[in-house]
């Protein structure tokens, strides 16, 4: 494998790549996505048969710990664009999983919350996730599972801010300005 450059290390020229002269297995985005559908494959050998895709988890775990939230809070807390949470949420409401209510603060504000069912099946799965994401990092030391996934936070939090946005767009890094205003 070719020696790459310090992580902090900036590219030689605007033009280049340390990673240009290397096979795609050795790049980060390759590596990055193909990891993803590794733990996807074990998460739905895991939880399958359950019906419950990675997404749904997410918001699942994401309502228990937060409890009701508005549907825009929802989407940036599980880091999903907020016109395709739509979707998912009502699939899940479809299903029993959760249930849209009118905000006692304001009425225009519609909240997601658990179910009964909805919480019953997330604890009925969380100890199948549990064996995904403890699968997926298996053959890596306790240390550098630790390493691994302090990285990739700290990498979401370079990329992504304090509130973790999902417009990386800098035109928008204040939240003001609309992508084609």
């Amino acid at each position: 494998m070719t020696d790459h450059p310090p992580a902090t290390a900036a590219p030689a020229s605007a033009g280049s790549s340390p990673w240009r002269d290397d096979p795609l297995r050795a790049r980060p985005g390759f590596l990055i996505r193909r990891l993803h559908q590794i733990h996807t494959a074990l998460f739905k050998d895991e939880c399958g048969r359950h019906g419950v895709s990675p997404l749904m988890y997410s918001v699942l775990s994401a309502l228990s710990q937060s409890g009701p939230l508005p549907q825009t809070a929802l989407a940036l807390q599980i880091a999903v664009d907020k016109t395709n949470v739509v979707d998912l949420l009502e699939r899940m409401k479809r299903r029993g999983m959760v249930r849209r209510r009118v905000s006692p603060n304001d009425r225009r504000v519609r909240l997601i919350e658990l179910t009964a069912e909805g919480r019953a099946l997330l604890d009925v799965i969380d100890a199948a996730a549990e064996r995904a994401h403890i699968r997926t990092l298996e053959d890596l030391s306790p240390a550098d599972r630790d390493t691994l996934v302090t990285l990739m936070a700290q990498i979401v939090q370079a990329k992504t801010g304090q509130d973790d946005r999902l417009d990386l767009d800098p035109r928008h890094a204040d939240g003001t300005a609309e992508p084609d205003a």
